[in-house]
């Protein structure tokens, strides 16, 4: 029987693949920073999670190996964390070891003084050297040398490092104006690094960034600009077809490796998933492509039968490795499909996805569309609808045969920031495009949430593990998860909702306020840190601020309470420069900026909830992509509970539907037509 380690005691699933490791590792805490204190050795932190394939690879060949685990506990006291569970220990880290070496990823490697300052810091390294990167124990035996005999040398660059992440939390003064130039500065920016061909931004590695796509959909809304629609058109289109985007079983990968977006890190992340759901969302609403609501419609099925805890509440991520390899569980082999389907639909899949005894990675085959439904059937003499269809029932029955193998695991844990993404996307899919199963899934997740991840207090906790929630909320969870709460209310118009958004809200100034503006990401009550960050950088996840940005101006409309829009204001004014400037950085809040600026719109529908008339005005208010748009709706003779819903009353008896910009009202309407005729002429769309 192998022996454990201190993980065991942990819930993380990423934490417990290492509890039979022979390093002697702890989770953060202050039982190890004591250790290392008294002891006056250095700290080694290792940050990764569990879904990360070279977080899997350093464990096999480093944390698994008795030597180096000798080496370890001999010179360092050994942290393990889990990035997911602690944001801010990874932030804080992450902005070390990029300061040190311009470059950052996962596993993320830092050594520490007992104090917690970083003076050493990298990623990934091998067990023997290779390509000019020194082997682990090199590293190991190097750090220790300088800890022990450079001790004034090391302790110095700890300072400096500290100095640094310290001053970097400082915000420029919030001064001048918010004006739509600051937009058309980002959507060119934005130009010069857009992939003509392939979609994207640059060239490899490239990421989704729905964000960023979302803020071009909005842009070109208002504006009509044709360049920002293309960009986001093609981008879409592009990953849709690739490998990037899983052709049997819906739902996306993290990213991909090439520019083509053919070969991708096959992990499946919650929150890439969410924040795809709702970007291809809007591109069907402003396009209406087929291929785009295909996509959403998949990637629902995919969350609602994989990443869907039966108790409530949505899994974090699957594992890009099945029984050891990268991707085994995706890929395929031309023999394989030969023997599962007949040689006609054989030949026309293989046709379709770029097939080949060859293969296009690593011997195999990863599925990818390399002509349309027409090119196939010109080259089998038949017709477009009949490839279709043969592809329909090919990939039926390459699923069922795929759900055979080994699944890649599954990091079950559930985070309330990711939750509240999902949660969000899965209230406006579900509402706009008539999936109830999407938005009971929406419901029973947010009231797992509210039930299983808050502390008695009513404050919320950030993770959910086995039956165990722990580690006090950051900003991100409270503020993603209270922008979710307002969506369901927004699809369902159930004021419970509103009002746990509105509850919520008031924790995010109790914890995380600064009276000099904007949110710090850890609360007044967390444990004191080397720094109390702000985050501002929407990469993979929107930043915390972003986030609140957007809940708080959403807020201000539904419950009339200007004082929100100020602070959403003071967000969007220490950012600036730094959105205009690097706009792949900030594409939340770009689209806050964005919603901001616009004219505030809102929709109030009164009439009987089962009239199909009330359905009628619901839909058409639905039918457009409106970001800066908040709708709300109540019954006839109800007493309105909402600012937008005062005075409101059935027009000849009939349903009908208020449209205001800044609290001006123009004429109720009575019909979807009229409704939808209105809302038109506030937007453009293509082909204009």
């Amino acid at each position: 029987m192998k022996t454990t380690n201190r993980l065991a005691q942990e819930s993380s699933p990423y934490l417990l693949q290492h509890a039979h490791n022979p390093v002697d590792w702890y989770s953060w805490g202050e039982e190890a920073l004591q250790r290392a204190r008294n002891e006056d050795k250095p700290i080694f932190l290792s940050v990764g999670y569990s879904a990360c394939h070279w977080c899997h690879v350093m464990e096999h060949e480093s944390f698994e190996d008795e030597a180096t685990a000798a080496l370890m506990n001999k010179l360092f006291i050994n942290i393990k964390v889990d990035r997911e569970e602690r944001p801010d220990l990874d932030a804080i880290y992450m902005d070390a070891v990029q300061a040190m070496t311009g470059q950052g990823g996962w596993p993320m490697s830092v050594w520490l003084t007992p104090e917690g300052k970083p003076f050493h810091g990298g990623t990934y390294y091998p067990k023997e050297p290779r390509y000019g990167i020194p082997s682990f124990q090199q590293v190991l035996r190097a750090v220790a040398d300088a800890y022990q005999s450079r001790r004034e040398q090391v302790d110095g660059q700890a300072e400096r490092l500290t100095a640094l992440l310290q001053r970097s939390t400082a915000l420029p003064a919030e001064s001048g104006d918010l004006g739509t130039d600051l937009l058309d500065e980002a959507i060119g920016q934005l130009l010069q690094s857009f992939d003509e061909e392939e979609g994207g931004f640059g060239s490899q590695p490239k990421f989704p960034q729905p964000m960023i796509l979302d803020f071009a959909l909005a842009y070109f809304s208002r504006t009509g600009d044709l360049d920002a629609l293309h960009l986001t058109e093609l981008t879409l289109e592009k990953m849709a077809l690739g490998g990037l985007y899983d052709q049997l079983g819906g739902g996306f990968h993290r990213y991909s490796v090439d520019r083509f977006w053919l070969v991708p890190h096959f992990e499946k992340m919650l929150y890439d998933n969410a924040q795809l759901l709702r970007t291809y969302l809007h591109g069907w609403q402003v396009t209406g492509r087929p291929l785009f609501r295909q996509v959403v419609e998949q990637t629902i099925d995919f969350v609602l039968r994989e990443m869907t805890a039966p108790e409530g509440g949505f899994y974090s991520t699957q594992d890009a490795d099945s029984e050891g390899h990268e991707g085994k569980f995706f890929v395929w082999d031309q023999t394989e499909i030969d023997s599962v389907l007949d040689p006609q639909s054989a030949a026309v899949f293989s046709d379709y996805y770029g097939v080949s005894k060859r293969g296009n990675f690593e011997g195999h085959t990863i599925l990818s569309v390399v002509r349309s439904t027409e090119e196939v059937g010109r080259r089998f003499q038949l017709s477009a609808a009949a490839v279709e269809q043969l592809l329909q029932q090919a990939r039926s029955v390459l699923f069922s045969r795929r759900e055979l193998r080994i699944r890649p695991g599954r990091d079950e844990k559930i985070l309330t920031e990711w939750n509240g993404l999902m949660i969000h996307a899965l209230a406006e899919c579900g509402s706009l495009l008539n999936r109830p199963d999407a938005l009971a899934a929406a419901c029973q997740a947010a009231d797992f949430v509210l039930a299983a991840l808050s502390q008695p207090d009513g404050r919320l906790f950030r993770s959910y593990q086995g039956g165990r929630a722990r580690f006090n909320a950051y900003l991100e969870d409270y503020a993603a998860f209270s922008r979710s709460l307002v969506a369901l209310y927004e699809a369902t118009f159930d004021l419970r909702w509103l009002g746990e958004a509105a509850r919520l809200t008031q924790w995010i100034f109790a914890q995380f306020y600064d009276p000099a503006g904007s949110f710090f990401q850890t609360g007044v009550d967390h444990e004191a840190l080397i720094v109390r960050r702000k985050e501002f950088i929407d990469n993979a996840l929107p930043s915390g601020n972003s986030l609140a940005a957007e809940v708080l101006l959403r807020l201000a409309i539904l419950l009339d309470k200007p004082d929100y829009r100020r602070e959403t204001e003071r967000i969007l004014l220490s950012m600036k420069e730094a959105m205009a400037r690097q706009p792949t950085g900030f594409g939340r809040l770009l689209g806050v900026l964005e919603s901001h600026l616009a004219p505030s719109q809102e929709i109030a529908i009164v009439g009987p909830a089962k009239d199909p008339a009330t359905a009628a005005l619901l839909s058409a208010a639905r039918r457009y992509f409106l970001p800066g748009t908040v709708l709300a709706f109540q019954e006839p003779g109800v007493e309105p509970l909402l600012p937008l819903l005062t005075g409101r009353a059935l027009v000849d008896g009939r349903p009908t539907a208020y449209v205001c910009e800044n609290y001006t009202c123009q004429l109720p309407l009575t019909s979807a037509e009229a409704l939808a005729a209105t809302l038109r002429r506030s937007i453009r769309l293509p082909g204009e």
